[in-house]
């Protein structure tokens, strides 16, 4: 490049980036999908609670499928929500649905045929008041990637999965990162005796299989969706703190870390104002493989049953949900759950390559 010597190194840095294919596919990939996580409930076509409208008589649909609905208003009224109220958990439905074949409509009744899959004997009669119809009762739904086994859409639960990834992602990262740079730094800055307890502490949770510590950290916290992304985030500092170490011990001693010494700066202001942001790079190319990594954990612990509880939506569930019909004609259930998570974690991995190389001084 003829230019790096009048530019910043985060110029430089992102040209170098822009010119990785697979990097610039995979960040607009990941922004893509971050988007469609916060925005979720805005675009998805079950925008209730956790997307969890069930609807037994159309379950395990194919994708494409087509139905007619009768709403029904419920017993008690449903507020609207506000705009923020919606967009973090959704807005619940004023109805009830049935899927029908027919309808007899009377002067003060309607009988209502429920939708009948096989075709097969009398239909299912239900006798529903006019009084409890709205104005536009009858609607058309169609689901283009069917439904699950209790008749929920699965490609509102499939895009509404995207948003615990990016959290679980997101918040264990921060907290490994965090831990790390002060686990690492006080090993890296101060050495000797502290040094040696620091590398102690990290080699024994070294040792233990992520996994394993997870799984006791989970049972330890219980269950739940905020107990995750603590558990998560409490095995992968390790990594972080193990590279902040070395990169202060070979930093430390340089000029600028004299000089404020020399300057009476205390050694709080020396780590964090001076020698951590001469470090970010590599813990930057870091972060991004532990955002994978924590994605494919909290799937694994949400196939096992101790992550994300039901019924909100989680990949790693819906897999354990839907596992058994890969023998059957609808393995899509368990495989689109699964080319999901193969997909993000890649770009996770691609993003981080291209990060690495642009962040290399050394090119």
């Amino acid at each position: 490049m003829k230019n790096d010597e009048i530019l910043s190194p985060g110029q430089i840095a992102w040209r170098r980036f822009k010119k990785n294919v697979s990097g610039m596919i995979s960040l607009v990939f990941i922004v893509l999908c971050a988007l469609m996580a916060i925005f979720a409930y805005f675009i998805i076509p079950d925008n209730t609670p956790d997307a969890n409208t069930q609807i037994l008589e159309i379950s395990t649909q194919k994708p494409g499928f087509e139905v007619d609905m009768l709403l029904v208003n419920k017993p008690t009224k449903v507020e609207k929500v506000g705009f923020f109220k919606k967009l973090w958990n959704g807005q619940p439905s004023p109805y009830r649905q049935i899927p029908f074949d027919s309808l007899k409509v009377e002067e003060n009744t309607t009988t209502v045929y429920i939708f009948n899959p096989e075709r097969c004997g009398s239909a299912t009669e239900e006798v529903i008041n006019n009084s409890m119809l709205p104005a536009n009762p009858v609607v058309h739904r169609k689901y283009y990637l069917g439904t699950d086994q209790f008749g929920r859409d699965f490609l509102s639960r499939l895009v509404l999965g995207t948003r615990i990834s990016f959290s679980v992602g997101f918040i264990a990262v921060l907290l490994s990162v965090v831990i790390g740079l002060f686990v690492g730094g006080l090993g890296g800055f101060f050495r000797g005796r502290v040094d040696d307890v620091v590398m102690w502490f990290i080699n024994v949770i070294w040792s233990l299989p992520t996994l394993l510590i997870v799984i006791a950290i989970t049972f330890a916290l219980g269950k739940g969706v905020v107990q995750v992304f603590i558990a998560v985030g409490l095995t992968m500092w390790v990594e972080v703190a193990r590279v902040t170490r070395g990169q202060i011990l070979s930093i430390r001693e340089t000029t600028f870390v004299e000089a404020g010494r020399a300057l009476g700066f205390r050694n709080a202001r020396i780590i964090i104002r001076h020698i951590i942001p001469n470090i970010l790079n590599p813990i930057i190319v870091i972060s991004a493989a532990n955002f994978a990594t924590a994605i494919l954990l909290e799937a694994g612990l949400s196939f096992l049953g101790i992550g994300v509880q039901p019924p909100m939506p989680s990949w790693g569930s819906m897999i354990k949900e839907n596992y058994a019909y890969i023998i059957l004609n609808d393995a899509y259930l368990a495989i689109l759950p699964g080319i999901a998570i193969m997909l993000l974690v890649l770009a996770f991995m691609l993003m981080g390559n291209a990060l690495r190389e642009a962040l290399n001084v050394k090119k």
